[in-house]
């Protein structure tokens, strides 16, 4: 068989599944650009209302495949946005107390989590989702964590939370901030060390000033070189444990964090064209999207109505307790 044959073989099966997530990806993106709302919350919605194409169709090998491989290659490149000389920005008070905020998040989410009898599974899931960097990292651990049954229903629910308390602090904690008496490079570190998600971070930290809109970016920045670390962590531990046995070896770097750790160190190497950089990120992104819209799809309304408020209070919870601890930090050591 040739290579042409074989690529038409292997993409054949794959194609109406991932046309589909890539029309719904496309409509979101167009909803997103045209109304001001999250992008990645679109793209789950819409999903979800196609669900009925995922169960035994010519839709579920493709829609499998975006959810998995899509997801992974998009996070994979997410390091491109990331380059060491601006993470250094924020100097090594900065990183100690941003690393400090993060395993402090987590640690929120183990301890609440079983008093609402979720298991350790969401409780990781979501500390790391608000500790780190909203959706991307949600999906990012949950491709390195042993799944079950809830793990694809309880990745949606994190996103959807993260995004939607993400949009309510761009508009809110500004404000806070200004009330509280910060001046605007603080306004911008603690935005950058408190809200999920990236586009949110730039719009509050702009909305203050362009100091803070800098600082702000450069706290975030910091917060997503992370992922890597906590994510060798998290298999490390589920190693050490024994957590997942029987679901294969865990990789100590699978290979998108790999992607990503070398376009990090590729992004601090050279000076790359500025176009090439917003392209891969555009990509990126666009790969996040259309594995969320496969997501959705995956999932039907029903089942994710049934989570209970207990899931929404842990993640409530967490960020509650990110925004003290980062506002009792910086007040602490009166930083910056």
């Amino acid at each position: 068989m040739t290579p042409i044959a074989r690529l038409r073989a292997f993409a054949t099966p794959l194609a109406p599944g991932l046309m589909l997530a890539a029309t719904i990806a496309a409509a979101a993106a167009f909803l997103g650009a045209h109304y001001g709302a999250p992008v990645m919350l679109f793209a789950l919605l819409l999903g979800m209302a196609f669900n009925f194409l995922h169960q035994d169709g010519p839709c579920r090998a493709g829609i499998e495949f975006a959810a998995k491989f899509i997801l992974r290659l998009g996070v994979g490149l997410l390091g491109i946005r990331i380059a060491l000389d601006d993470v250094a920005q924020i100097g090594l008070t900065g990183a100690g107390v941003l690393a400090g905020l993060i395993v402090l998040t987590i640690a929120t989410g183990f301890i609440v989590a079983p008093l609402f009898r979720r298991q350790w599974r969401f409780a990781l899931l979501t500390g790391g989702a608000v500790a780190i960097c909203g959706a991307s990292a949600a999906l990012a651990i949950a491709a390195v964590i042993p799944r079950n049954d809830k793990t694809e229903r309880n990745t949606l629910f994190t996103v959807i939370a993260v995004t939607a308390l993400s949009t309510i602090a761009m508009v809110a904690y500004p404000l806070l901030f200004q009330a509280l008496g910060f001046t605007e490079v603080q306004q911008g570190f603690l935005i950058g060390a408190t809200i999920h998600d990236v586009a949110q971070v730039v719009g509050a930290g702009f909305s203050v000033s362009d100091a803070a809109g800098e600082m702000a970016t450069i706290t975030k920045l910091f917060r997503v070189a992370m992922l890597p670390v906590v994510l060798v962590a998290i298999v490390l531990l589920l190693r050490a444990t024994g957590t997942g046995a029987g679901q294969g070896k865990i990789p100590l770097l699978p290979w998108f964090m790999v992607l990503f750790l070398a376009l990090v160190v590729l992004g601090s190497a050279v000076d790359l064209p500025e176009l090439l950089v917003l392209k891969l990120d555009t990509i990126s992104r666009a790969c996040l999207i259309t594995a969320i819209a496969a997501l959705g799809v995956k999932t039907s309304l029903k089942t994710l109505t049934a989570v209970g408020g207990g899931h929404l209070a842990i993640v409530v919870i967490e960020t509650l307790a990110l925004l003290a601890l980062a506002m009792a930090a910086l007040h602490w050591l009166n930083l910056l």
